[in-house]
């Protein structure tokens, strides 16, 4: 009988072993062995172990069944007749074997046995799907998924053509294969989910199993249909596990944004500031990338968490501005450190070009995130205070030593340029105009505003007695001086007409002679600027 087994000719064995278990019971009854119950006993384990050895070959067969280049249609269609000889042979009547009775007559629940082959072929067939070690290959939780979703698919699809046509209906053999193989990979997917993770790999883990198993790419694909079914799959991972990944997920999310932010601020520095590039203009405006390359991480990263889950996308937005709100302030310190620390030709524009960027990244997450940007107006309110002093600062050390040069000897021999000042202020104002209204506009303004004062201020200061050709020199040169540095500030966008005569009445009185030309010129300053008074 063994011979037979070990042969797999288990329907001739199984009938051997029925006629041995029969003659054993027949033998019994007949109180056969009342005077030797160690025979009885011997025979009766000799028919259990013959008994176990066909159930180990059913196991053998049943695991075998995915690792053969072929299947072996007579096979199984023979272990389908032996399970049904056994069951006939051996009806389940409720009635189990007690402790140290004999098992002789009672079911071998050959399908059962069966079933947990299937199990544990699925097992097996998982468990050795290759894994290379993190040290080995950086990407090795791809791989080992993308072997594993390889690997079975096609035992699925084997199932599906080769080994379902094999079993009858209501063996739903490719229900216990899709069954078996779930619990096999939410097993493996279990142990993956206690290692030691890196970001990278968490989202690889998540994304598949949110995106990838039950979908078009693997247990969902249409050559599986419509034997595979995944409506009734239990949850891949516990809700417990679930839960860890993704909060392990956002926990070392916070570093990598925190690392991709402190990258823009350096390739700002170092390809930027350190270099002297100049910004790019798009529709006339300075143009920084800052906006888009910020926009662009939170987006990436939202979009790729929430395909996994909604709520994993939500996080990470909120992670995402929390780590903004940092970013902005050291971005604008190392922008203040720089700008102070040097006189560079391209502050101005980055200056503008900043600011610019500012308006563009409040407006592109509130219209594309649908976030409220309260918070980071806020910081971005103080970072433009910041920088927009810094700006008049730099202005001022231009403009002041030649400002204070007004009516000084060699001002009024024409040792200096008359478009001097209008020259030092242009290094800034000129940038202005390619800044975001109505911001560009205000700035100007101020510019103009600012040199207008100056310029006044250092012409009515006490000084010596001028005679009245000196005077008339003066007189021309302010004219001069004025017209140059309005046409420039006008010519750059400034619309403060109002103070286009200050200068001129100035210059008008200092230049005449006649008492009565004087008030003339005096009421009509007083009529332009009435709180000249």
């Amino acid at each position: 009988i063994n011979e037979l087994i070990q042969k797999r000719q288990l329907l001739e064995a199984f009938a051997s072993i029925k006629y041995l278990e029969d003659e054993t019971i027949a033998e019994r009854d007949a109180e056969k062995y009342k005077d030797n119950p160690q025979e009885f006993v011997r025979k009766s384990k000799d028919v259990d172990l013959l008994y176990n050895s066909i159930t180990n070959m059913i196991q053998s067969i049943v695991v075998g069944t995915l690792e053969q280049p072929t299947v072996e249609d007579t096979m199984l269609n023979s272990l389908v007749t032996l399970i049904a000889h056994e069951e006939a042979a051996h009806p389940n009547t409720g009635n189990t074997a007690g402790p140290g009775s004999d098992l002789l007559g009672t079911p071998r629940k050959w399908r059962e046995e069966w079933r947990e082959a299937i199990n544990e072929s699925a097992r097996k067939r998982v468990q050795r799907v290759p894994m290379a070690s993190n040290k080995e290959e950086s990407f090795w939780l791809d791989l080992h998924l993308g072997f594993l979703q390889k690997q079975l698919s096609e035992d699925l699809l084997k199932i599906k053509l080769s080994v379902k046509k094999c079993y009858p209906e209501e063996y739903q053999v490719c229900d216990m294969y899709v069954e078996a193989f779930h619990n096999a990979v939410a097993s493996h997917l279990q142990d993956l989910s206690q290692r030691p993770l890196e970001f990278n790999e968490l989202y690889t883990l998540l994304d598949w199993v949110a995106n990838i198993y039950r979908s078009e790419l693997f247990l969902g694909h249409p050559d599986l249909k419509p034997e595979v079914k995944t409506e009734n799959l239990s949850l891949l991972l516990t809700p417990a596990d679930w839960d860890k990944l993704k909060n392990d997920y956002i926990t070392l999310a916070k570093g990598k944004i925190k690392s991709y932010f402190g990258n823009i601020l350096r390739l700002e520095v170092t390809e930027k500031w350190e270099k002297e590039v100049h910004p790019e203009v798009k529709e006339n405006l300075y143009h920084s990338s800052l906006s888009f390359d910020i926009q662009t991480i939170i987006g990436e990263h939202m979009k790729i968490s929430g395909a996994i889950s909604r709520s994993l996308g939500t996080k990470m937005l909120e992670l995402c501005l929390a780590e903004l709100h940092e970013f902005v302030p050291r971005f604008g310190e190392e922008f203040v450190a720089w700008s102070t620390a040097q006189d560079s030709p391209v502050f101005a524009p980055y200056f503008t070009a900043y600011i610019n960027s500012f308006h563009d990244l409040v407006s592109g997450l509130e219209r594309v995130f649908k976030v409220n940007t309260e918070e980071l107006q806020k910081i971005l309110a103080t970072l433009t205070r910041n920088f927009t002093n810094i700006f008049l600062n730099k202005l001022r050390t231009k403009a002041q030593p030649l400002l204070k040069k007004i009516l000084t000897k060699d001002w009024i021999l024409v040792t200096e340029r008359p478009d001097s000042l209008a020259s030092a202020v242009s290094q800034f104002s000129e940038h202005l105009q390619h800044m975001r209204e109505p911001m560009g506009q205000e700035l100007l303004r101020d510019v103009h505003k600012y040199v207008v004062r100056e310029y006044i201020m250092q012409v009515i200061k006490p000084r010596r007695k001028m005679n009245g050709e000196t005077r008339q020199q003066v007189s021309e040169k302010m004219n001069q001086e004025a017209r140059i540095l309005n046409n420039t500030l006008i010519g750059q966008g400034s619309d403060s007409d109002w103070l286009l005569p200050a200068i001129h009445h100035i210059a008008n009185i200092i230049g005449e002679k006649k008492t009565d030309k004087i008030k003339e010129y005096v009421k009509e300053l007083c009529q332009d600027y009435p709180d000249i008074r």
